[in-house]
């Protein structure tokens, strides 16, 4: 097999038939053909998926329900590593991100491109601003759904840029080109996952702290990998009530220092960010991909429906 992709949710009885039509064989470009399978692992959900939400998507899908797990995603991480048959994984912890339709063939293109690589896709929220900031302005899931049904999303992934904010670290102008410190959807060898030991689980607070962080610096970082920036294609997070993403910008701040002490004191300093070097490949799939002219754009009027 060639792809595994490992995704891991809780609580997202909404999101997830969405996520799994962005990772479809109807949806991704060059999926038809391609030999891959979608390792879904439920980390202890309140109430379990109901595969019969999914069940009009054409996507190879095997659920994982985790029996009384820890909070934090690690373990579910390592399950679905333990689980996942393909030569390339692609790690997906938090299970709200739906992909735009190239992002399969671009990452597979670049292991054919590059010795050993460890491929990332930019972070996008849904809506207007990180979604932190647009909670507090109205933002919500009936306002999303509104979104997504005003680009008659999926019928054209790439009109997710439309509506949807990049990732921006301080108050930098954003371009693709801006090294990434973390992925909500990147790749690399199932070898190397294995090699690196998987998720490290003392990293055990609700919703991983920053583990996800410390997986992608710890593949970027390795000597032996060459990592890659996707250009022109992203994962956009729908809002579902996330330990650090759908909180007020105040309380999301006081958790990220609880996160920092964390880290410090499993990797011995504070630096989360990879330094490394980053190669690039894609293309600008449609003038609003130009994330160089993003600007925020208002909330759509409230549906009376």
């Amino acid at each position: 097999m060639k792809l595994s992709i490992l995704l891991i949710c809780y609580d997202m009885a909404r999101e997830i038939p969405r996520t799994l039509t962005g990772l479809s064989r109807g949806y991704q470009r060059g999926a038809q053909a391609l030999d891959y399978e979608v390792v879904l692992v439920d980390n202890g959900s309140p109430a379990p998926l109901d595969p019969a939400s999914w069940q009009h998507v054409d996507v190879p899908v095997t659920l994982i329900e985790m029996e009384n797990p820890p909070p934090s995603p690690a373990r579910a991480i390592n399950t679905a590593l333990d689980r996942a048959q393909g030569e390339i994984v692609c790690v997906m912890i938090d299970g709200a991100h739906i992909l735009t339709p190239g992002v399969f063939h671009l990452a597979l293109a670049a292991f054919a491109a590059f010795d050993n690589p460890v491929v990332a896709t930019r972070y996008f929220w849904l809506g207007p601003d990180a979604q932190n900031v647009s909670i507090e302005e109205g933002y919500n899931q009936a306002v999303e759904d509104q979104l997504l049904a005003s680009i008659e999303w999926p019928n054209d992934g790439y009109r997710l840029f439309e509506i949807g904010s990049p990732l921006k670290t301080g108050g930098e102008n954003i371009n693709w080109m801006n090294r990434l410190f973390e992925s909500n959807c990147f790749f690399m060898p199932r070898a190397l996952f294995l090699a690196l030991g998987g998720a490290d689980e003392r990293f055990d607070f609700p919703g991983g702290g920053f583990i996800n962080s410390d997986i992608f610096k710890r593949a970027v970082d390795h000597p032996a990998t060459t990592p890659v920036q996707l250009i022109g294609e992203g994962c956009f997070h729908q809002i579902h009530g996330g330990t650090t993403t759908n909180i007020s910008t105040a309380a999301r701040n006081a958790q990220l220092e609880h996160y920092l002490d964390q880290y410090e004191a499993i990797r011995g300093d504070r630096d989360i960010v990879t330094h490394s070097g980053f190669s690039f490949l894609g293309h600008v799939p449609t003038d609003a991909a130009k994330i160089h002219r993003w600007r925020k754009r208002p909330l759509p009027p409230r549906s009376s429906g």
